[in-house]
């Protein structure tokens, strides 16, 4: 064999493996309706919401769809309805637009213990004041030690979200129970803030991840015409919501303000135009595991699976995964066990990312 064939065959080899090792896609379930959420109880059993009011628990095995009943008064329209879910010690907490009446609504949140499949809901947060609009929910959860962290979007009410004596345009943190923690920001150094309240400032954060690495929550935000963003949630903190514009303009084409300015929190990377940033997770696991560390944040309006490498509060490069694939991307989840990502589209699919 020739010096020459043997090179090219050498080559072939390592394109072929590389080729192999591309990460592919597969459709698990079709046909959900305008679905928002997935959170796994098990390695295959997954929580699935729609924004309806459905609650569904998904069989990754056999592909068995099961659903919930609940008690939960949900006001859905626009972009409200039955929005995040997340599994924890055989508990179910959810965010809703919850019907306050007289057609306005709130970002509430509720948990329920499972014991069969009638699910008895009990509010642990409601966003004050309940506000007539079908915009800018946020709805977000995350858990950490025994707090809960929620996003509560504006509303669509601009400059509300620097009133912290009102939830829309915040982060709340409780404890799980509901209760509120002692060492939030209105107990320290902002005595005119909500109890509740974390920080402020923010437009509609569609996204939310604990990091296994550093124990940090990350958050993504949806700007108006361009300034989507990715960072950091930060106690006693304003990330400046409508004083800052984070390089968007208002859909008049107005500008809004700077992108931003000293004394407010500054985001990782920002994103002008828009891509319609949503869902985020914080990547860790063994299939991808040179992307152990990094930010896997979706997108609607590109449709693309977004990685973000960035170290401390640096941003320090983005890579497109795949764009305009499957459709738009509502959620993101890892399955811990294979370290798999699946996906959650508003054209009501559900898919797996593997090698």
């Amino acid at each position: 064999m020739s010096k020459i064939v043997l090179i090219f065959l050498i080559y072939l080899g390592q394109f072929l493996t590389l080729k192999s090792e591309e990460p592919k896609l597969e459709e698990i379930v079709k046909g959900l309706n305008n679905p928002w959420s997935l959170s796994f109880m098990t390695n295959e059993n997954v929580l699935i919401t729609e924004k309806s009011g459905t609650l569904l628990k998904l069989n990754l095995t056999n592909k068995k769809i099961s659903k919930f009943t609940h008690n939960l008064n949900i006001l859905e329209g626009g972009q409200g309805g039955l929005l995040e879910v997340l599994f924890n010690n055989n508990e179910i907490f959810v965010s809703y637009s919850e019907n306050r009446g007289n057609g306005k609504s709130s970002t509430s949140v509720a948990k329920a213990l499972i014991k069969k499949n009638d699910l008895n809901f009990k509010n642990i947060f409601r966003a004050e004041p309940p506000i007539n609009s079908g915009y800018h929910f946020g709805s977000r959860l995350v858990i950490k030690d025994n707090y809960l962290f929620i996003t509560a979007g504006e509303r669509g009410k601009g400059i509300i979200a620097q009133d912290a004596t009102k939830h829309p345009g915040s982060i709340v943190r409780i404890h799980l129970d509901g209760s509120i923690p002692n060492n939030n920001p209105k107990f320290e150094n902002n005595k005119k803030w909500l109890p509740e309240i974390y920080q402020i400032g923010v437009r509609n954060p569609q996204g939310m991840a604990l990091s296994p690495f550093n124990g940090k929550i990350y958050i993504t935000n949806h700007g108006a015409k361009g300034g989507d963003w990715i960072g950091l949630v930060k106690k006693g903190e304003n990330y400046g919501w409508k004083i800052l514009g984070w390089g968007g303009t208002n859909y008049t084409g107005t500008k809004i303000g700077p992108k931003w300015k000293p004394g407010f929190t500054k985001a990782i990377k920002y994103w002008v135009p828009s891509i319609a940033v949503s869902s985020i997770v914080i990547y860790k696991g063994e299939l991808f595991n040179e992307w152990n560390g990094d930010a896997l944040i979706t997108s609607l309006k590109d449709q693309s699976l977004r990685k973000i490498k960035f170290k401390d509060n640096n941003f320090l490069k983005e890579d497109i995964i795949f764009k305009k694939t499957i459709g738009r991307i509502r959620d993101i989840e890892i399955q811990k066990k294979t370290g798999e990502i699946f996906l959650l589209t508003d054209q009501g699919s559900l898919w797996r990312l593997y090698k």
